[in-house]
């Protein structure tokens, strides 16, 4: 006979996670807020994605820039 799972959600099991602070000012993060304080830093954070300051930096490479030289030709 198989006896069935006691807990059948193995998430439940999981110890629960570590709180982290605020990535904008370090205060702890809020449940409804989450990954955020309060709704101010929240909108910090969406004012910098929207703003470009998240944005990863691109190095052109030797083919790419053979190719934009070619068509200034």
């Amino acid at each position: 006979m198989v006896e069935p799972e006691a807990n059948p959600d193995p998430a439940a099991d999981s110890a629960p996670q570590p709180r982290r602070p605020c990535p904008i000012c370090g205060k702890p993060a809020v449940a409804a807020m989450r990954p955020f304080c309060s709704k101010r830093c929240a909108d910090v954070d969406l004012h910098r994605w929207l703003g470009g300051v998240y944005a990863i930096p691109a190095s052109e490479t030797e083919e790419a820039a053979k190719d934009s030289a070619s068509e200034d030709e």
